[in-house]
């Protein structure tokens, strides 16, 4: 009597564990083939903290990084530097020539400004990208200067 019992228990353990195996072969599946890679769900983002907006961005595979940065600080800065640094990808934005307001390193306060970072190893990207967007800027009314930090995450390739 009491083996009837335990043969019905072992088949409902079987039977379950076939399909909780199936189930993690078809996870398993999916994570190879790249279907739940995190990279896919996270979405293109260009951020810094108030007062310097990122307003758009672009990535090309002949041109690597363009970023649109607006001075809403309240006062003139002059643009020192702005960089990015991540693992693949790092280097020196410079003025885009030719772009609106490329008249110098100087942002007026309100104007916006394009940048482009040309590096050869931010050509030849595939994949999201992340890394860190750095701004060191000077402000024209106290001669300060100051950095501050944000994110750019971008899809490429």
């Amino acid at each position: 009597m009491f083996r009837k019992k335990g043969q019905a228990a072992l088949e409902f353990l079987m039977t379950y564990g076939w399909a909780i195996l199936v189930v993690l072969a078809a996870i398993g599946a999916l994570a190879y083939f790249g279907v739940l890679s995190p990279d896919r769900f996270l979405p293109e983002k260009c951020t810094l903290p108030s007062g310097i907006a990122c307003l758009d961005f672009n990535w090309h595979a002949t041109d690597g990084f363009t970023i649109v940065i607006q001075n809403a600080q309240g006062f003139d800065m002059a643009t020192t530097s702005i960089t990015l640094n991540g693992t693949d990808c790092s280097g020196t934005f410079a003025v885009v020539a030719g772009a609106p307001g490329d008249d110098d390193a100087a942002l007026v306060d309100g104007e916006k400004e394009n940048y482009r970072l040309t590096n050869a190893g931010c050509i030849g990207l595939s994949g999201k990208y992340k890394g860190e967007l750095s701004v060191s800027y000077t402000n024209q009314q106290t001669g300060l200067t100051h950095t501050k930090s944000g994110e750019l995450i971008a899809k490429t390739g």
